[in-house]
């Protein structure tokens, strides 16, 4: 059984959310929001480095048909950056209605509209770590685990 991490990214055009699995693949854990700006790549490698991870799971933007949009071409671009730092493989991952529900989940937790409005990290850190739990759900089976 592996135990290198997988690294979850939750690419925004302000904000980047990125997460972690456990060594064994079972859960993810937000860790860090991180500004896109020319550093954000670096910042995703040297969290690769840091956690020994070799998966990077990011999430794809997709439409409600599943199709790509403009969106989903700048993660594209994200991606292939990425990739020149890095040697991880990367996955590309629908990430359809994780903000949603990283936001429900924050109001069922009982933070206030002024919390979420302030704290925006904290919503894009939560869809990371639901994008790559999604991940893990389901390949754990596939992946021998």
């Amino acid at each position: 059984m592996s135990e290198r991490r997988v690294l979850g990214v939750d690419y925004g055009s302000v904000r980047i959310g990125v997460a972690v699995s456990d060594p064994l693949r079972i859960i993810a854990q937000s860790v860090a929001t991180i500004p896109n700006n020319d550093a954000a790549t670096t910042a995703i490698a040297n969290f690769v480095q840091q956690y020994d991870a070799e998966i990077i799971v990011v999430g794809m933007p997709l439409t409600l048909k599943g199709e790509k949009g403009m969106k989903a071409e700048e993660v594209e671009r994200f991606i292939t950056k990425l990739s020149s730092l890095v040697t991880a493989e990367i996955v590309r991952w629908d990430e359809r209605f994780t903000t949603q529900m990283a936001q429900r989940t924050l109001i069922d937790m009982g933070t206030t509209k002024k919390q979420r409005r302030t704290q925006k990290g904290r919503v894009d850190a939560m869809a990371s770590a639901l994008i790559l739990q999604s991940f893990l759900d389901q390949t754990k089976h596939s992946l021998g685990c």
